[in-house]
C-alpha cells in the first residue's frame, strides 16, 4: 500500500486518473476523477454537474479548437451503479449495462483513443452498491505497445474491498514522446480518513499545479445510496 499523496506527486503528468475505494470507517464508497492537460485545448475545460453525474465543458468556447476526445460525460449513474471514465465510453458502458451486459462486455466494442502517436488508453471504473456493501471494477483499453492495429483489454474486479483502501489507475506512465501508457494493475493506495471536503482538497493539492485542470470527488453512503460530490476547476 502506498499513500495517495505520494503517488499523486510521483508524476508531473498523469493524464487522467481514477481513484475508487472504501472510506476508512467502511461506510462509504469513495470516488475521485481528475483531468490534467498540456495543450491549450485540453486545459480549456471545466467539470459541471449533469443530473447525477458530470460532464466536461469548454471554459472559453472561442478557444475550443477540437471537441473530439475533450467533451464527454465522465460520470453517469445507472441505478445502484456509478460509472466513471476518461471518455465517451461512459455512455457505452451505461447503454450496455442497461441492456444487461456486463461492464467488461460493454467495453469490448471500444479501443484506445485515436490520438496518434499517443493512442491514449481508455480507463474506466464502476462502483456497484448492494445490500449495504460494495464492489468495484476498473478497466484499461490500450494499444499493443503503440501498435494501433492491436488492442489490449484488461479488467480488474474488487469484491468486498477493505476499508481505508482503494485503487488508482491513470492514463500515462510518465513523460515521453509518444507518452507511454499506464502499465500493470491499478495501484493499491490508502484512502485517508477524511471528510469529503478534506479529501477533495487533499487530492487537488497533491496534483501538479501546472498541469491539473479539474477534479471530481464523490462519497456514496453504502446503506442508503445517497451521495455527496465536489467539483474543483482550475479555470474560474
Amino acid at each position: 500500500m502506498i499513500t495517495l499523496d505520494k503517488e499523486l506527486n510521483s508524476l508531473a503528468y498523469h493524464g487522467r486518473g481514477i481513484v475508487i475505494g472504501k472510506s476508512a470507517d467502511g461506510k462509504k464508497a469513495v470516488i475521485a476523477y481528475f483531468i490534467m492537460g498540456r495543450s491549450e485545448n485540453s486545459r480549456n475545460r471545466v467539470f459541471i454537474e449533469d443530473g447525477e453525474g458530470i460532464r466536461t465543458q469548454a471554459f472559453d468556447e472561442s478557444k475550443m479548437t477540437d471537441p473530439h476526445l475533450i467533451i464527454y460525460a465522465p460520470v453517469r449513474v445507472l441505478g445502484n451503479k456509478t460509472i466513471v471514465t476518461n471518455g465517451d465510453q461512459t455512455d457505452t458502458i451505461y447503454e450496455g449495462m442497461d441492456r444487461q451486459m456486463t461492464f467488461e462486455e460493454s467495453l469490448r466494442s471500444r479501443t484506445f483513443e485515436d490520438d496518434a502517436p499517443n493512442f491514449t488508453p481508455r480507463i474506466s471504473g464502476i462502483v456497484h452498491l448492494e445490500d449495504g456493501g460494495m464492489n468495484y471494477a476498473m478497466s484499461i483499453l490500450k494499444s499493443a505497445n503503440g501498435d494501433d492495429k492491436s488492442t489490449r483489454r484488461y479488467t480488474f474486479a474488487y469484491s468486498d474491498p477493505i476499508k481505508g483502501q482503494g485503487s488508482f489507475i491513470h492514463t500515462y506512465a510518465g513523460a515521453g514522446n509518444p507518452l507511454p501508457s499506464f502499465v500493470g494493475e491499478p495501484k493499491d493506495v490508502v484512502i485517508p480518513d477524511m471528510s469529503l471536503d478534506e479529501f477533495t482538497n487533499f487530492v487537488w493539492t497533491n496534483l501538479n499545479a501546472d498541469n491539473k485542470v479539474s477534479l471530481f470527488t464523490r462519497f456514496i453512503d453504502l446503506e442508503t445510496g445517497k451521495f455527496e460530490s465536489r467539483i474543483v476547476n482550475k479555470n474560474k
